[in-house]
């Protein structure tokens, strides 16, 4: 056992003396303690806009609506700003939220391209408000539809749905074939770039 000892104390001693100290382990280590506090601080202001839209949403909702004969009523037009507006918030929190994720899927992509990365991610930023732009334009609604009435009623509830329902499909879509098309993208430019490298240059006429 005493012979053991020695040999598993003396391979520890090897192995911690050939360890190398890490000359800026201190300093990543403070960065990841700063990054750790910077989520959470980004976590918690997220929470609070959140709750914050909530409140005021309610607030709205129940300040414009008009309890008759045990009922609640709200005029049409009423839901129908509520629902742009609704449809302005989705797009100016879902784009950034698409963009801070897709920078280093897109890095990946153009790696050999990081200029066309940059230009193709400020392009899709375009194509995505113009999306947004053009389809709440194509649904507003300046006087009521067939079927609807002066209040809300269960038509206009769920034509207001499926707007929502349909920007959030359309987005889902585009975003999907922009995932699977972006690989192939950057496969193309890349070997375009290589041919370019590799052709010989053309003398001068």
């Amino acid at each position: 056992m005493i012979a053991l000892e020695d040999r598993l104390r003396s391979a520890l001693r090897d192995g911690a003396a050939a360890v190398q100290d890490s000359p800026d382990l201190f300093a990543r280590v403070l960065l990841s303690i700063e990054d750790d506090k910077l989520r959470r601080r980004r976590r918690a202001r997220a929470a609070l806009i959140g709750a914050c839209l909530a409140g005021a949403t309610a607030a709205l909702t129940i300040a414009v609506t008009e309890p008759r004969e045990g009922k609640l009523l709200m005029d049409w037009w009423v839901l129908e700003l509520m629902t742009t507006a609704l449809l302005v918030v989705i797009a100016l929190w879902l784009g950034p939220f698409i963009k801070r994720f897709g920078k280093s899927y897109a890095a990946d992509v153009f790696r050999s391209n990081p200029r066309t990365g940059k230009s193709f991610i400020l392009l899709t930023d375009i194509a995505y408000y113009l999306i947004f732009l053009s389809y709440i334009l194509f649904t507003v609604s300046f006087e009521p539809k067939s079927g609807w009435s002066q209040t809300v009623n269960a038509q206009q509830l769920q034509h207001e749905t499926a707007r929502v329902a349909g920007i959030l499909l359309i987005i889902g879509v585009l975003h999907g074939l922009n995932l699977l098309a972006l690989p192939v993208m950057g496969r193309l430019l890349t070997l375009n770039r290589r041919l370019d490298d590799e052709s010989p240059a053309r003398p001068p006429s």
